[in-house]
Order: structure tokens, then C-alpha cells, then sequence
């Protein structure tokens, strides 16, 4: 593979209700600081209020897990969020207003076929040489963005920045920065001295897979459409599954008429769709010890992971592994 992508950079969950999302991640053990609320006064002298989408994060050692959902008028807010005032000068308020809807709309778009995991973002040390390489490779895309991002540090919260962009579908006729299965991408961090990285009780280190399920007849052309994203990424074939490898992080296509010998008793309410992720782990016998006394159901399967079920983990599986380190 090149040099302009890394690993995962992280995958997300749109979720209905933000309370309760939080409420299932904290049982299977993990940590999640209080989610963001950005609120904005959407006409001169407007009140602000919470617009766009709100989330938080599952930080892990190198990327995230993060939960996020659209905010709707007279939804309430936890008690828990962090509001996150956004300033514009006035003349710059369409322009965010639009992108802070467009952005919505996707999400909802997302939640509509179902709640579960709709992200997919992969890290680059260069997104600006990604951004060319796509061009070249004929890969619609929505440019660089840049953005502010929250980092806890040991002096407190920080506003960092970032850069993103968000590959487009090759249909004309979809939302700009939307593909079938969701919300894919390449995101660019500025490296951050004295980053905090929160312990879980679940022995979480990193995100390290993901697994996304098609129709049989869109194996062929799924698999075609992430090797021109990740450019020469190592492939993996065996049987009806394709596994591309990123540094040590791997992305899984497989079949739907395979998914019961890969991940047994999963059915995904839509195709294609992002079915599990996998987090390394320091001590399996911990996690499992925590998942049962936090009465979450699961399995174990014959390579020693231990598999939460999606109906235990808002629509996606979660696949826990011993680190290799």
C-alpha cells in the first residue's frame, strides 16, 4: 500500500437516543466522556440553540469508536452534555448553516435504514496525497475540509485541528458524501502532546477491523470500490470474504449468504451494511469477566475472541480479540 493511508481512523454508530447509547457502551465496558452539544444562533440576534448532530467518543490508543446522533427540535438533552457554543461571523452563517444540515440530513438518511454503524474512516498521514491519489483513480469526492476537534489532555480540553474528506457514490442521484453503506472517508489528525487515553474496564485498546456485509452480487464490485479507495491495500480472498490490510487494522467484505459462518445468528435489516468491528484487547479473561457481570449476552469463538451480538451493542457486532502485542 502507499503512503497516504494508515489504519482505521475510527468507525461510528448513528444511534436514536444518545442517553441510551451511552448507558450500552459504559455496560460492555467502556469509558465515554459526555457528549458534545453544538449550539448556534442560526439569525442575527437568535438565541443559540443545539443544531446539526451531537456525539461523543470511545478513545482508544490510536483512534475512536464514536456514537452519534441527529439532533431534532424538542429533543432533550442530557444532563451529562458538554454545549459547545459555535461562532460564525455573519456572512459565514449560510455556508456553515447549509453544511451543518447537509451533514444532518446524511445521518438521518443513515438512521432511517437503521440504527447501527454507518462510519467508516481511515486515518492518512497525508490526506492531501489521498485527495490526489482518488482524483487520479476517478473517485468522486468532496475535497479537504478542515475542522476543530475536542481532546482531552492532562491541562484539560483542547480544540484541535483536523482534516477530513468523504467519498462520493458514483450515482448522481445520491447525497453528496454518502455511499450505500454509509459515511466513508479519510481523516488527517494534528498530532497532540499529552493526549489522554482513558482506561476501560473491558481492557479496550484498539479499534483493529471492521466487517461490512453485501449482497452476493455486489461482492465483485464492492471489493473493486475499496481496493481503488485504499490503493494497493494488501488483499486477502477466501471464499466469499475479501479482507484488506491496513498497517495492522484489516476492512472485511463478505457476502450475505456467508455472514452466518463469519458471525453466527447476524442479520443486518439492510444490504449492505457496516456488521461488526473488532477492539484489541490487554486481557480477554478481563473482558469477559466484565461482560458477564454486567449480564451482557455473548459468544466466544474458536480463535478465543469473544463476540457481543448487535442486538446487544445498538446494531452492530462487537468483536473482542487478544492484542497481538
Amino acid at each position: 500500500m502507499g503512503n497516504d493511508l494508515g489504519g482505521l481512523h475510527h468507525v461510528g454508530l448513528v444511534v436514536e437516543d444518545m442517553t441510551a447509547a451511552i448507558s450500552t457502551y459504559r455496560r460492555l465496558g467502556f469509558t465515554l466522556p459526555p457528549p458534545a452539544y453544538p449550539t448556534l444562533s442560526t439569525a442575527p440576534g437568535a438565541p443559540a440553540r443545539p443544531v446539526g448532530a451531537a456525539n461523543t467518543h470511545i478513545y482508544l490508543r490510536r483512534n475512536f469508536v464514536e456514537l452519534v446522533t441527529v439532533i431534532r427540535d424538542g429533543q432533550p438533552i442530557p444532563d451529562e452534555a458538554h454545549v459547545v457554543p459555535l461562532k460564525v461571523p455573519a456572512d459565514k452563517l449560510p455556508a456553515l448553516l447549509a453544511a451543518v444540515r447537509g451533514a444532518a440530513a446524511n445521518l438521518t438518511a443513515c438512521l432511517d435504514r437503521f440504527q447501527g454503524m454507518h462510519i467508516l474512516i481511515f486515518d492518512s498521514p497525508d490526506i492531501d496525497c489521498a485527495a490526489a491519489r482518488l482524483d487520479t483513480a476517478g473517485v468522486g469526492h468532496g475535497g479537504v475540509h478542515a475542522v476543530q476537534r475536542p481532546i482531552e489532555t492532562a491541562d484539560g480540553t483542547r480544540m484541535v485541528p483536523a482534516r477530513y474528506l468523504e467519498i462520493n457514490s458514483d450515482d448522481p442521484n445520491a447525497p453528496r458524501g454518502l455511499l450505500p453503506e454509509g459515511r466513508v472517508g479519510v481523516a488527517e489528525n494534528t498530532p497532540v502532546a499529552g493526549q489522554q487515553r482513558p482506561e476501560h474496564a473491558n481492557s479496550a485498546i484498539d479499534l483493529v477491523g471492521c466487517m461490512l456485509c453485501v449482497p452476493d452480487e455486489a461482492l465483485a464490485d464492492v471489493e473493486h470500490r475499496y481496493a481503488t479507495y485504499l490503493g494497493g491495500a494488501t488483499e486477502v480472498r477466501h471464499g466469499s470474504t475479501r479482507t484488506f490490510e491496513l498497517d495492522d487494522t484489516t476492512v472485511t467484505l463478505v457476502a450475505a449468504s456467508a455472514l452466518p459462518n463469519v458471525l453466527p445468528g447476524e442479520c443486518p435489516p439492510a444490504l449492505p451494511a457496516f456488521v461488526g468491528y473488532t477492539i484489541s484487547v490487554h486481557d480477554i479473561v478481563q473482558t469477559e469477566h466484565h461482560l458477564r457481570a454486567a449480564a451482557v449476552t455473548y459468544a466466544k469463538g474458536h480463535a478465543g475472541e469473544i463476540v457481543v451480538p448487535a442486538s446487544e451493542a445498538l446494531g452492530v457486532a462487537v468483536i473482542f480479540q487478544p492484542s497481538a502485542d
